[in-house]
């Protein structure tokens, strides 16, 4: 493994001022294309790309305005974790040293449907990072609920109303899930916190083997939140404690955040459209599931 401790810090000051992902479709303010940009800018040109459907792919690829300027393909939607293997194979086999192959996959294309191959891609430690941009439903077809939909939370499938909150199950622990794997990194990042997710998107850049970074990606078309404050909310997400940043390498965990004090969980659910019926009762189940989540992580963890 390369000496991690001698690779060149990425920032908004030294960082390449070429785009490799511009001119797409998405709506605005949306954060998963902001994972998408960020990502790109530090991999660099020499990348292979690969998206399952999902609203990166249905925006990236509108011939013959294609957002993507690295060579990037469309998967099947189970199957993006197990065609990237193949891409990384081929270019091993080319013999091309200085080239990293990422997929980029929504929420329910990772820990649903494409949660399989993603696990034998891992199993076999193919030399592919894998960035799930987390907007915790599958927006691009109408705001259906994923295994990462919050509890709580409104959607086409999980509507709201005197018998039910939305959805009535919590997100999937996905980072420990892929770290039960004894992946060689993994990571959670946030567009709000940008400068932690460069950071992380430059280790597993530099590491031989499969990597996976889980990083929350704010949606104002079905959050129903206000296109400007995509950066803002999905800062609070993590600075109410809903969710964290962390990493998993050499088999151990790190918190790279660990707050005295919480922000206000009600005051970032309320902000939203799809958590505006949610009552104090909802909101204290919230919280508490929070607590007990950051009390096993921090007796674990540090």
């Amino acid at each position: 493994m390369t000496n991690l401790v001698d690779i060149p810090k990425v920032n908004a000051k030294n960082m390449t001022e070429k785009e490799f992902f511009y001119g797409h479709k998405a709506c605005a303010g949306c954060g998963g294309s902001v994972a998408v940009r960020l990502a790109l800018k530090v991999l660099g040109e020499r990348t292979y790309t690969a998206l399952p459907a999902g609203c990166m792919s249905a925006v990236g690829f509108i011939f013959p305005q294609m957002a993507f300027n690295t060579n990037a393909l469309i998967t099947t939607f189970p199957g993006a974790a197990s065609m990237a293997s193949g891409i990384a194979a081929g270019a091993k086999a080319l013999g091309q040293k200085d080239v990293k192959t990422v997929v980029f996959a929504g929420d329910g294309g990772t820990a649903d449907i494409g949660f399989q191959a993603l696990s034998g891609m891992i199993d076999r430690n193919d030399d592919v990072l894998y960035i799930c941009y987390d907007n915790e439903a599958y927006m691009n077809t109408g705001i259906q609920k994923s295994g990462l939909t919050p509890y709580g939370t409104k959607t086409t499938t999980t509507p709201a109303g005197e018998n039910l909150p939305g959805s009535i199950t919590h997100k999937k622990n996905m980072f420990e899930i892929i770290a039960a794997h004894d992946i060689a990194y993994a990571a959670t990042a946030s567009i709000g916190y940008p400068q932690d997710y460069l950071n992380k998107v430059n280790k597993a850049k530099h590491i031989k083997g499969a990597t996976f970074i889980h990083v929350y990606a704010s949606c104002p078309t079905g959050w129903g939140t206000p296109t400007e404050t995509s950066i803002e909310i999905a800062k609070e997400a993590v600075d109410c404690g809903l969710i964290f940043l962390a990493e998993y390498e050499d088999g151990e965990y790190k918190l790279n955040r660990n707050p005295k004090e919480f922000a206000s969980v009600k005051d970032y659910l309320k902000k939203q459209g799809r958590f505006k019926h949610l009552n104090d009762e909802n909101i204290q189940c919230i919280t508490e599931h929070r607590d007990k989540k950051w009390l096993r992580m921090r007796k674990n963890w540090l």
